[in-house]
C-alpha cells in the first residue's frame, strides 16, 4: 500500500509539498501545540508570510 503524496496546502495549487510550516494560534491552542501547512517551493513564502502576520509561524523545516 503506497502513502498518498504530500501536496501543497496553498489553494487551487496540486504541486508536490517539499516545506513543512508549523504554526498555532496562541488565543486556541496550547503553546506547545503545533498545527502544519506543507508548502511547494513557490507557495513557501507566500503561506509563511500569512502566518507570520498574525504571530503564528513556529518554524519551516524541509518535508
Amino acid at each position: 500500500m503506497s502513502e498518498d503524496p504530500l501536496i501543497c496546502s496553498a489553494r487551487d495549487c496540486r504541486s508536490a509539498a517539499v516545506w513543512v510550516l508549523a504554526w498555532n494560534n496562541p488565543k486556541v491552542h496550547q503553546p506547545d501545540r503545533r498545527k502544519q501547512w506543507l508548502a511547494c517551493d513557490q507557495h513557501r513564502e507566500q503561506l509563511a508570510e500569512f502566518l507570520r502576520a498574525r504571530g503564528f509561524l513556529r518554524d519551516i523545516t524541509a518535508v
